[in-house]
């Protein structure tokens, strides 16, 4: 459980680091020439990736290949203080390789009692074959292949698409192979896995196993970083460098992974294939020259600025039924800051790829309401997106509004049923009358005038007063 909650969050840590590396990255140029065939810088406080070079070319890692083996060895083990025993069978082969002087050792002796800690702080300060190859076999379950296996899985899993593992110590092999940007992936994911920092970024270290048989005097084995930057008193010292990784490789050149903070910025560097010796055949170090100087040159040529204040008119968007002015203007939700090079002025940062929510809006409008979206780039290369939103509100005109609701009425598809209700009612009803006159005139029998009024002769109406007046007497 302590290994899956390990594993859980250094992912949660810096995997989101890791996918948006690349969105955000803008190769600015450099002030001077470098050295190393591949290089990559990202500023670790703001995840913006400031130079590229050859970065997605395959390179042999070298011992950088480490940092992989710690991750492994850390996500795998539930006890980073369990002793290991050392078995000098597990490496010896490398004794006889061709070129020796790519083998780099810890006086790690056959018999040896050391932790998966002092393995590791053995492997990461000194590039120790012995410690990578014991921690590959111990934690492959007795076979370094297995352990190469989930090397492999772990850079599938991180999205190195461009790296292959062969072995865990990273001696030359033509199938072995990275990019400046996967060693960048890997770097900050490691970044976030428990105790890696503290070990990748230790400038000495001691044992903490005694074995006085083959180590009598424990306080001088003493194993110490071999990235010189971090030594105060040597040529090279750099104040605020740590770490994490340095490689040397007879037919691969010199590479280094290393950080350096300075006024609360930090950077992390990957530095690829620079040359062992200059034009004169002398044994050179490009890659910490090369460091220091890109260091230098992004502690003082960058800065935090606003690239997209909040209250700038982006664009306006028109209003039917306003009350005043039929539009309203759109600002971003909020201020966007960027990590930017000063001597580029952010004026030239496009911000004319805007996404409209609606292409036209209707009243009210509320303050703050979102309308849409807007992509900053700089030189094709994208730096972020902003929502934008109504400046101020905008309120309905009622007059608008009732003339409106008058003129959708009439175009209402319930209307148009109406009236057609209405006409087919009409028709049927027509229908109805005419039929009925119809029927009626059919039916009726005018009666002849004989039979409608008696006829009466003038004779029969004079008896008929005469016997009434009669009978009143």
């Amino acid at each position: 459980m302590k290994k899956l909650l390990s594993a859980l969050a250094a992912t949660v840590i810096a995997l989101p680091f890791v996918c948006s590396m690349r969105s955000e990255a803008v190769s600015f140029p450099l002030s001077m020439t470098i050295k190393s065939e591949s290089a990559v810088m990202i500023n670790l406080d703001s995840n913006t990736v400031i130079h590229q070079k050859n970065a997605d070319t395959k390179q042999m890692p070298g011992p950088l290949v480490n940092i992989m083996t710690a991750v492994v060895c850390i996500e795998n083990c539930t006890d980073l203080s369990q002793e290991v025993t050392v078995d000098e069978s597990v490496y010896e082969y490398l004794y006889n390789i061709e070129f020796p002087d790519d083998l780099r050792f810890a006086e790690i002796e056959d018999g040896d009692v050391l932790t998966y800690t002092d393995l590791l702080h053995a492997m990461m300060l000194t590039s120790s074959v012995e410690a990578a190859e014991t921690i590959a076999y111990k934690i492959g379950g007795e076979n370094t292949a297995k352990f190469v296996e989930m090397m492999n899985e772990k850079a599938a899993e991180l999205g190195l698409e461009d790296t292959h593992f062969t072995n865990a110590t990273g001696m030359y092999d033509p199938d072995q192979y990275t990019t400046a940007n996967d060693m960048m992936k890997l770097s900050v994911y490691a970044l976030g896995v428990p105790y890696f920092e503290s070990i990748a970024t230790a400038f000495t270290y001691t044992p903490t196993v005694p074995n006085p048989k083959n180590h009598p005097e424990m306080d001088k084995w003493i194993w110490t970083n071999s990235n010189v930057m971090m030594d105060s008193q040597g040529d090279y010292a750099y104040s605020g460098a740590k770490g994490i990784k340095t490689s040397n490789l007879e037919r691969a050149g010199r590479s280094i992974v290393t950080m350096a903070s300075r006024d609360g910025n930090k950077y992390l560097v990957v530095l690829m294939k620079s040359p062992l010796n200059n034009a004169d055949g002398d044994n050179t170090f490009y890659h910490i020259t090369d460091a220091i100087a890109m260091f230098d040159w992004a502690f003082d040529n960058f800065s935090y600025q606003v690239i997209l204040a909040d209250t700038a008119e982006v664009g306006e968007l028109p209003v039917e039924l306003a009350e005043g002015n039929d539009y309203v203007l759109a600002i971003p939700k909020e201020e966007f800051t960027l990590l930017w090079y000063n001597e580029v002025d952010v004026s030239t940062i496009s911000r004319d790829k805007v996404e409209w929510y609606k292409n036209t809006l209707q009243a009210p409008v509320a303050k703050g309401e979102p309308l849409g979206k807007v992509t900053l780039e700089y030189s094709g290369e994208e730096l972020g997106t902003v929502e934008l939103v109504a400046v101020s509100n905008v309120e309905r005109s009622a007059s608008k509004y009732n003339m409106y609701v008058a003129k959708m009425f009439t175009k209402s598809r319930w209307f148009n049923k109406a009236l057609m209700v209405s006409f087919l009612l009409c028709a049927i009803y027509i229908m109805v009358c005419i039929y009925s006159y119809i029927v009626f005139k059919s039916k009726a029998k005018p009666m002849k005038p004989i039979y409608a009024v008696p006829k009466v002769n003038d004779k029969d109406r004079r008896r008929r007063r005469q016997q009434q007046s009669e009978d009143e007497k």
